[in-house]
Parts: structure tokens; sequence; C-alpha cells
């Protein structure tokens, strides 16, 4: 599994709006083979700030799969103009993970 984080600059004023494409958005993205699931984080200290979470199935899931698709296209459409500046987008595998135990009573 490949995880991808994007770091949004959304232009300020205009976070109601992109938060409303991105619902719409959501639906081309899910549709691509090899998606897994995707989360939307909003910064609390700066509000213009968002954090995409997606974790694939493979890294090429998501540069060739979605990224050369005609879902992508309507994605660009519908999001690319809230940016400023363009995303920052990395993928990441994971290394180690840990989850808290259930408390014992």
């Amino acid at each position: 599994m490949i995880t991808e984080a994007a770091y949004l600059s959304v232009i300020q004023g205009k976070e109601k709006a992109f938060e409303e494409d991105f619902k719409k958005a959501s639906k081309y993205i899910s549709s691509i083979d090899g998606y897994i699931k995707h989360s939307l984080l909003k910064c609390i200290e700066r509000e213009s700030t968002y954090l995409l979470i997606v974790e694939w199935k493979s890294l090429e899931d998501h540069t060739i799969g979605f990224r050369k698709s005609k879902e992508y296209l309507e994605w660009k459409k519908l999001l690319h103009h809230y940016y400023d500046p363009f995303p920052s987008v990395e993928h990441f595998e994971t290394i180690i993970t840990n989850n808290k135990k259930a408390d014992k009573d």
C-alpha cells in the first residue's frame, strides 16, 4: 500500500466552496482501480491549509491510473483553480504501524 500526501493551500475566502467541490470531486478519485480510501483534513492554525491523504494499492495506481485518466481531468477542473501555490504531492510506504490497545477494566 502507498499513501499519497498532498498539502493544499486554498485561496483565502474560497474554503467553503473548495470543500463543497471536493465532495463532488471525491467520486472521481474513488472510482479508480487501486484506490483504497482518502481523507481531507483542515489545518486548525491556518484555515486555508488542508492535507489530503489517499491510500492506493500501488504508486502506479495514482501516477498512471488516476493521473492519466478522464476522471483526473474532471478532478482537475473542479479543484485546481482553488490552489495557490499548486500542491506539493509525495508518496509514502508504511515502515512501522502502532495502535493503542484498548484499555482493560
